[in-house]
């Protein structure tokens, strides 16, 4: 009777779900107990090699069975299903994997030979089988796993040759750097929602050191946050970090703890330490009570927060960059992360293009710059091609209104201001011209054209201009108007000698956020005097809201002045979150050991940082005596017009 009872509990055993609360398998054990048996049987079976002593076992029906490890042979139970080693089943036939198995065979055969045909011979199953098909998750994740990790010790041999490229891991953690937090990035995906992820924040993740043919999952906590990117170690290798991967936060692989459970998904403990809890149950109940993990809509608020309203085709106007003191109708030819690649409407070949985020102040509606009184380039394309269309003004980032009915900026006026074509400098600035809802155009002082080709718009409220005496309170170098020889540089004397006065301090934007930004921290920003490069860049300086950025591997005279909120600024991993391409660090001993194009490479861009003001005003000058001329006049527009007609004047530098 005792028998009779206990294979009545193993049946009511083996119909129970195999799955826990967690999603976890049931039954892994660190116990490695001797479980072969010997009995007698009809059939010869070929002589299977020994099996090492500490491999993990599982537990099932009440039998305990050495686990797959893809070197052994295996054999499938007819009468369940279960999956394991073959030398652990029941009798030399290996039919069976346990005793009550092989005497229920007999109540069931029609059903046994189904799963036998299924699981042995790989055959394809029927409908009828498929309705049979009742055997355990163990034995559907176990089957053909020596097959399986014969294909992943290969790509193993693969991986391990990797393609040399740059990882932000291996960078951050090799010098112990500190990221920006996603938080000081309010245009990037998530960068309004991040919320409380942080350090000891626990996901579900692919487990990867594991050789079941089937995606599995385990618990790790965040080690360590840079940006998007986060240093993973898996629940139970406590302090070894010898496991420990980096990946991306906002990846599609990386879940809530639970989610493998609503979603039917297997969590097993990774191979290295299956051995060193009885209960992985019980360890993870005890690990996750009190812990922290990713918000369920999670990965919605990811998805939504990459959606960008941007569309190709949509037509805006842009800056145009041979000549920053008017715009262009250019048109939207891709969107990558809210990046644009815009291309100018007269480009025939579509190579002439300008990269910017769409939320940058370059850009503007069709019409903007009529409506202020801007210079702009009228295309040559009198119809718009099929597709093209206007892009909503809604769409554009929003400047803060202003009242100009008061006291406000006048042409004369003095300040500091960054140079556009220079961007690691701030100089000595004069407003040129006061256009519509606070619009300045700027030249810097002894360096500008005649004609006003060098001109450049800012807004009142630009973080890029400040008052007059600015950079010497803030201890930075101001850069004095070219030729000038009473050195060092005094406003007092400056303002004396040119006649001039110095814009009011109130007009300027004195606004500071709590950006979070501190020296030293990493992050990926656009070489604005390339805007289609993203780089590897460090945080180097913090004047209130304005920021020093340092191209790491580059010499410090093309770092940029960028203010806190620029939309030219992302976190570590937003290159890979978005697919967009980053530019790794130059390192030195590269620069050295190819002292040949690298040295060219620096000269161009040394002229590109040095001569684009030249450039800018010769290129000009030979367009205008081809015979594109300026036509300001009121009721005249052939190339450029000055906006509406109360600003249709002839301008005057």
């Amino acid at each position: 009777m005792e028998n009779t009872k206990d294979l009545t509990e193993n049946s009511s055993r083996s119909k129970r779900k195999r799955r826990d609360s967690f999603g976890m398998f049931d039954g892994y054990d660190s116990c490695s107990e001797d479980t072969s048996s010997s009995s007698s049987s009809e059939e010869s079976e070929e002589e299977v090699a020994p099996l090492p002593s500490n491999l993990p076992i599982i537990k099932n029906n009440g039998q305990v069975y050495t686990y797959p490890d893809g070197k052994s042979g295996m054999a499938t139970c007819e009468m369940c299903g279960m999956v394991g080693v073959r030398d652990a089943f029941y009798s030399k036939t290996k039919r069976f994997c346990s005793v009550s198995c092989s005497r229920s065979y007999s109540s069931n055969s029609k059903k046994a030979s189904i799963l036998a045909r299924l699981q042995v011979t790989g055959k394809p199953p029927t409908k009828k089988a498929k309705v049979l098909q009742k055997q355990p998750l163990v034995a559907k994740l176990a089957a053909y796993a020596q097959y399986q990790a014969t294909l992943q010790n290969q790509a193993k041999t693969k991986a391990a040759v990797s393609m040399e490229g740059f990882s932000w891991g291996n960078y951050i953690n090799s010098n112990s750097f500190i990221a920006a937090p996603v938080t000081c990035f309010k245009h990037a995906p998530m960068g309004t929602c991040w919320g409380d992820i942080s350090e000891n924040v626990r996901v579900e993740v692919p487990n990867t050191d594991c050789s079941l043919p089937t995606k599995v999952f385990w618990i790790a906590g965040i080690v360590k946050l840079a940006g998007y990117n986060a240093l993973l170690r898996y629940e139970g290798f406590e302090n070894d970090s010898g496991l420990d991967f980096w990946c991306n936060i906002c990846g599609s692989d990386i879940h809530p703890v639970g989610w493998c459970a609503a979603s039917g998904k297997p969590l097993v403990p990774p191979r290295t330490i299956q051995h060193k809890y009885t209960n992985w149950k019980a360890f993870l109940v005890k690990r996750l009570t009190g812990a922290k993990t990713l918000p369920p809509d999670f990965s919605q608020k990811v998805s939504e927060s990459m959606q960008y309203p941007f569309k190709p085709c949509m037509r805006v106007e842009v800056v145009d960059k041979r000549h920053l003191c008017r715009t262009r109708v250019a048109v939207v030819e891709s969107v990558i992360g809210g990046r644009l690649r815009l291309v100018y409407e007269e480009s025939e070949d579509r190579t002439d293009d300008f990269w910017c985020h769409m939320h940058s102040p370059l850009i503007h509606h069709i019409g903007w710059s009529r409506s202020i009184g801007h210079r702009f380039k009228r295309s040559d394309i009198t119809k718009k091609q099929d597709g093209h269309f206007d892009t909503p003004p809604h769409l554009f980032a929003k400047v803060k209104e202003v009242d100009q009915s008061g006291e406000w900026f006048k042409e004369g006026m003095k300040l500091e201001a960054i140079d556009p074509l220079n961007l690691s400098t701030i100089c000595v600035a004069t407003i040129r011209k006061v256009l519509a809802d606070g619009f300045l155009m700027i030249g810097i002082d002894g360096s500008e054209a005649a004609d006003g080709s060098d001109w450049f718009c800012y807004h009142a409220t630009s973080p890029s201009i400040f008052p007059v005496g600015f950079c010497e309170i803030n201890m930075i170098e101001l850069t004095p108007p070219r030729g000038y020889t009473k050195l060092p540089f005094k406003w007092f004397d400056y303002l004396r000698e040119t006649g001039s006065i110095a814009a009011p301090v109130k007009l300027f934007n004195k606004d500071v956020p709590n950006h979070g930004f501190r020296v030293g921290m990493k992050l990926e920003a656009v070489d604005l005097m390339e805007p289609r490069l993203i780089c590897v860049a460090t945080v180097t300086r913090i004047i209130h809201r304005l920021l020093r950025i340092h191209f790491d591997g580059w010499e410090e005279e093309y770092d940029q002045w960028v203010d806190c909120e620029s939309p030219d600024l992302y976190p570590v991993g937003w290159c890979q979150l978005t697919g967009y391409q980053l530019q790794p660090p130059a390192s030195q001993s590269s620069r050295e050991s190819q002292s040949g194009s690298s040295k060219q490479k620096k000269k161009a861009k040394s002229q590109q940082y040095k001569g684009h003001k030249k450039m800018t005003t010769l290129q000009l000058k030979e367009e205008l005596i081809d015979g594109e001329d300026y036509n300001f006049l009121q009721g005249a527009s052939d190339q450029e017009s000055n906006g509406s007609a109360n600003f249709y004047i002839k301008q005057e530098p």
